[in-house]
């Protein structure tokens, strides 16, 4: 976890916190090749330094030996409630499988904008079973030995929604990414699907994130009225913290993990006083803890752009260091 992640995270609690909102706790560990030995620990550990706090999950797997996890979601300890929403999706014509490779797409799609994470699916690519009902079950594994990834048949139109802090918006998936991935090649959920079925599970009605996953929200809300999820909910999407490129936060602008700060001695109220800073609680660094940034955030005063990680920062942080 970078300091990026430590403001969305710190943000959604003071705000669900203030509002009186239960808070669960997910983790995320499918849609990736590997999760680090440690890795969901080390998460749990961080959050609770800084002083961020969740409410039980009471349906949530009690794993032997997994004590610290008792109460939170593990998407991996159950993929039955994926696999009952893609046999849903494909039963009513809304899903398929497809074998063309990422090189075969780029070949007809038009070039990606800048900063894209995927390569667009046009309709015009869909195989001639997209829209009719197919059995989920029988069909994994077909196509000689070959794994298929499942597809999403996006509808043509906006898709429009209310932001809680980015205003009102308009997206058309069909346009933006086309027809996504719902199920991957590693028999997995894909993020777009996982992350619909865990909240309507949970009860989510108020989804607080990074504004790098507004453009998710439409294609997420299609997939909830595909599958007949209500309530529907509400977004609020928060500016990210970019490196002094103007990118994302990451490993190319240093080490910003708030394990990294901890172990050189800063203090989590360092830590927090320079969200605070960020998210216009305080118009100097100084030093605050989790209750008195909660106490004090006001969604009105958190500046409407993203905010750079400076060297200044990280001079400031350091020299707090104990």
């Amino acid at each position: 976890m970078h300091l990026g992640n430590a403001r969305t995270f710190l943000v959604n609690w003071a705000i669900a916190r203030q509002r009186g909102w239960s808070i669960p706790l997910r983790i995320e560990d499918l849609d990736t090749p590997r999760v680090k030995a440690g890795a969901i620990g080390g998460v749990i550990e961080t959050l609770r330094w800084l002083g961020i706090d969740w409410d039980v999950w009471p349906e949530a797997a009690k794993p032997p030996g997994r004590e610290e996890l008792n109460g939170v979601m593990v998407q991996s300890d159950d993929l039955e409630p994926y696999r009952a929403a893609m046999r849903s999706l494909a039963a009513k014509g809304l899903a398929y499988p497809c074998m063309l490779s990422r090189g075969e797409i780029e070949a007809v799609s038009s070039a990606p904008q800048e900063g894209a994470h995927e390569t667009p699916f046009p309709a015009a690519l869909r195989p001639r079973e997209a829209g009719r009902r197919i059995d989920f079950d029988a069909a994994w594994g077909e196509g000689g030995g070959e794994v298929p990834n499942w597809r999403f048949c996006t509808p043509p139109g906006e898709v429009g929604f209310a932001d809680g802090f980015a205003g009102e918006q308009r997206i058309d998936p069909s346009q933006t990414v086309g027809d996504f991935v719902l199920w991957t090649r590693r028999g997995q959920p894909s993020y777009q699907l996982a992350v619909v079925v865990d909240d309507h599970r949970q009860g989510v009605t108020q989804i607080v994130r990074g504004d790098d996953l507004l453009d998710s929200a439409a294609r997420q809300l299609l997939l909830w009225r595909a599958l007949g999820y209500l309530p529907e909910p509400t977004f609020m999407h928060l500016p990210l913290v970019l490196g002094p490129d103007g990118r994302r936060l990451a490993k190319r602008h240093g080490d910003t993990r708030i394990d990294h700060y901890r172990a050189k001695g800063v203090p989590a109220a360092a830590v927090i006083g320079l969200i605070a800073f960020w998210s216009g609680v305080n118009g100097v660094r100084q030093q605050l803890d989790a209750k008195a940034f909660m106490a004090s955030l006001n969604l009105d005063t958190i500046p409407a752009g993203p905010k750079t990680f400076t060297d200044e920062d990280d001079r400031w942080l350091l020299s707090q260091a104990r």
